[in-house]
């Protein structure tokens, strides 16, 4: 195993971008860390880390390399949940890649029932877009992806999928507050505060607008949902979210949600994912079984 430890190491440096801070976290001397770190270049032939004047990042082959490092240690975890599996324990670690929707109110809810009935199993929960989602899973620095509208596949192996409806999040005093329903043409009548075209929610939306020959024009654009949230409120502008990103106090922040006509702006795919040709550590495994039930059990399939 003393492999595995080296391994360790390298996943520090490479966090902490330095060989001082990383020794610092890993509670030994920068000169052990770095004589073991010389070791293993020896040892493979190459150098792993460019040397900066203020730390240092992977060389090429340093990075295949930590790829590689990354991979052993997440199978290792995956080995050691097996293991505790045997013994009747739920141990391990779960790493999630996901967009910022899903960290509303969704997945602490989820997370929080998981841990409940286990809590020796930690989480790493990382923001991603779509593509860097799947990338994640490609470069195993997570297990588990949940991406809406997702750009490419190949890789992407899906465990569960589920239509999310488009929503405009408006002030309760805006004048269209009052509708049942909205359409898009509806809302363009109004200053709109939009996600960036790096997320599904803003494709859907730009479809949508092709389709009846208009162009939205924003007033605001960002890569942070909780921005617009909150430019929404501040100006009265029209915003829009996935189901599952709606806030549980919506109302206390003075807003509404209207789901727009699915017609008009059909539903986009929510997935739940991971890397094809995978085995998953059980708790990751079992994690994305609860995940599935909950959703299964919401859009009532």
């Amino acid at each position: 195993m003393r492999h595995l430890l080296t391994y360790q190491y390298l996943e520090a440096i490479v966090r902490a971008g330095s060989i001082r801070k990383a020794a610092a976290t890993l509670a030994i001397t920068s000169t052990a860390l770095n004589r073991r770190l010389l070791a293993l270049e020896e040892e493979l032939g190459e150098e792993l880390f460019e040397r900066l004047p203020k730390g240092v990042r992977l060389s090429t082959a340093g990075e295949v390399f930590y790829h590689f490092a990354r991979s052993q240690l997440r199978d290792m975890e995956r080995v050691k949940s097996h293991i505790a599996d045997l013994k009747g324990e739920r141990r391990g670690h779960v790493a999630i890649a996901c967009s910022q929707a899903m960290l509303t109110s969704y997945l602490p809810k989820e997370i929080a029932y998981y841990r409940k009935q286990h809590p020796a199993v930690t989480f790493e929960v990382q923001i991603r877009d779509r593509s860097a989602a799947e990338q994640a899973l490609l470069d195993v620095s997570a297990d588990i992806a949940l991406v809406f509208e997702p750009v490419q596949l190949a890789d992407f192996q899906i465990i569960f999928s589920v239509q999310q409806p488009v929503y405009a999040l408006l002030p309760d005093n805006h004048p269209l507050s009052a509708y049942a329903e909205l359409s898009l043409r509806q809302c363009q009548d109004y200053p709109l505060a939009l996600p960036t075209q790096a997320y599904g929610v803003r494709r859907l939306l730009d479809l949508s607008a092709r389709r009846s020959h208009r162009q939205l024009r924003p007033e605001v654009e960002s890569d942070s949902f909780e921005y617009l949230r909150y430019q929404a409120i501040a100006e009265g502008i029209i915003t829009f979210q996935i189901e599952m990103g709606l806030p549980l106090n919506l109302a206390d922040n003075g807003l509404v949600a209207i789901r727009l006509n699915q017609k008009d702006v059909p539903p986009g795919i929510l997935y739940i994912g991971q890397l094809k040709g995978r085995t998953l550590p059980v708790a990751a495994a079992k994690f994305a079984n609860q995940l599935i039930s909950s959703l299964d059990k919401s859009s009532g399939t």
